[in-house]
């Protein structure tokens, strides 16, 4: 907030003030400041001495902020972290000359830096203003939100290749040009996860002042399903944090032992027991009965708003559910579990990876349809899209719980890291699920030590976790009612008369 106060109050530019008024240009601009920032963030800021507000969040959208623009029937400019309860089902119809349009209250404010310069009218009182949306100014910044990619149509000899590399992985030999690339992004998650975690001032609050050092609880928990991304960060995690120190796994099912997303957590916490055996490692088994969950679906409801679909209510659900750690301590399958709440401020999250990597299934689709230019491009609309589908919505969810989400696959480097390598390398879809998605990420797993992890296929919280497959016959009867009704897009609730 200092530098904030410290910067130039003039406006119009886009660059260093070149005002008499602000020392012949030393002065930064609000935009420039904010242009510096790495990581995630979301402002509303008073500037009294121009009468300006500016707000804004991240390049990436790794935190909430909500924005209610003037209309007609509601003239207010609106901002917020969170919706509140009331709002979850106001939407306005507006009039179009083709069709009729719904529109929500709120909507997520897309990327960047705004501002609105107010004066008062004397007729009424009221204040009126020009919002203006801000450029980056950092160049490194503008061209990682392009997110273009160099390489990305190999020719036969890259296939061939890598051909052979698929099979010496296979057979437990690496070629050390291949293992190259795939420690350039291990040391760029590795740095990732350090600046999330012991590098950074809550954690250092955390380990100080609470009683982390006498107990030697957990500072950090991961979002865990034991899948690829989740055991990558968990073991990086062990390689940035004290052995001391205990680390908290978080894990939601909707069907106890038999959730997929169960089976691989305990299967996972085998494995990082196998490569770090001095580690406290906490699985958190937290098991759910969707039927039961009546007002905390409502409360749900309200903080995945704008979103709205039964989709997005099921990842709330579930993320909601798992961010508030409260469930049993699993410690082995001859042992009873005891209770356990985790006390974590600091909760990692998968988020990016898939978007990253062709983690989906429409990247498979795309790639078989228009081959790697197609692919490119949806990996491309994914990245450019997650703030509006996920981030927003996953950093509402998890906060209300007093945590706070961080992303390591989001990092500003990690992005830049995996945008300088071929696609090719980054997947290859001819390959079974398992082998060719994500298959950067499978080699960095392998390099942990991660062997049976690497293997691991994509799956969703919402299908590991079987809330969409309770929510199916909860809201439409039975699954195949669902898909037919093509469940996960279903709207939840429509416009209000």
């Amino acid at each position: 907030m200092q530098s904030l106060a410290n910067c130039c109050s003039c406006i119009s530019h886009e660059g260093r003030c070149r005002s008499s008024t602000c020392f012949e240009g030393s002065r930064e601009s609000v935009p420039e400041l904010l242009s510096r920032i790495r990581g995630p963030w979301a402002l509303i800021y008073w500037q009294d001495s121009t009468k300006t507000l500016w707000f804004g969040r991240d390049a990436f959208g790794r935190r909430s902020l909500l924005v209610h623009w003037p209309t007609h029937s509601d003239s207010r400019l609106l901002l917020s972290s969170v919706s509140p309860l009331s709002s979850n089902q106001q939407h306005y119809d507006i009039d179009d000359e083709k069709a009729k349009v719904e529109m929500s209250f709120w909507e997520e404010l897309a990327c960047g830096v705004y501002s609105i310069s107010v004066s008062p009218l004397e007729t009424d009182g009221h204040l009126i203003g020009k919002v203006k949306k801000h450029e980056w100014t950092d160049t490194e910044l503008k061209e990682l939100t392009k997110w273009e990619r160099t390489s990305v149509e190999p020719k036969p000899e890259n296939l061939s290749l890598d051909f052979k590399k698929v099979l010496t992985i296979e057979q437990g030999i690496v070629e050390n040009t291949h293992i190259a690339t795939s420690h350039k992004v291990l040391k760029a998650l590795k740095e990732s996860v350090k600046r999330r975690t012991t590098l950074n001032r809550i954690y250092h609050t955390q380990v100080l002042l609470g009683n982390y050092k006498r107990e030697k609880s957990a500072p950090i928990a991961v979002m865990f399903s034991g899948g690829l991304d989740s055991m990558i960060i968990a073991a990086l995690l062990h390689q940035c944090v004290d052995s001391e120190y205990e680390i908290d796994l978080l894990n939601i099912s909707f069907d106890g032992e038999s959730a997929p997303d169960r089976i691989t957590a305990r299967a996972g916490l085998n494995e990082l027991q196998k490569i770090a055996s001095s580690r406290r490692w906490n699985l958190i088994e937290i098991d759910a009965d969707l039927p039961k969950l009546t007002s905390e679906t409502q409360h749900v409801m309200s903080l995945i708003n704008p979103a709205k679909t039964y989709m997005d209510l099921n990842i709330g659900i579930a993320l909601w559910l798992a961010a508030r750690g409260d469930g049993w301590l699993y410690e082995g399958t001859h042992c009873e579990r005891v209770k356990y709440k985790s006390e974590s401020r600091i909760l990692l999250v998968g988020s990016g990876a898939d978007e990253q990597c062709a983690g989906y299934g429409r990247h498979k689709t795309k790639f078989r349809n228009k081959s790697w230019l197609g692919l490119d491009e949806e990996m491309k609309l994914d990245m450019q899209r997650i703030w509006k589908r996920n981030l927003g919505r996953d950093d509402r969810i998890i906060a209300d719980n007093g945590k706070e989400a961080r992303f390591p696959f989001l990092d500003e480097d990690v992005i830049k890291t995996l945008l300088d390598i071929p696609l090719w390398e980054i997947a290859d879809l001819d390959q079974p699920s398992g082998v060719g998605d994500k298959k950067i990420l499978r080699e960095v797993a392998r390099i942990l030590g991660l062997n049976e992890a690497a293997t691991l296929p994509k799956r969703a919280i919402q299908f590991g976790s079987r809330i969409a497959r309770e929510s199916n016959r909860k809201n439409f009867g039975s699954n195949r009612a669902a898909n037919q009704a093509s469940a996960g897009s279903v709207v939840i609730y429509g416009s209000s008369d």
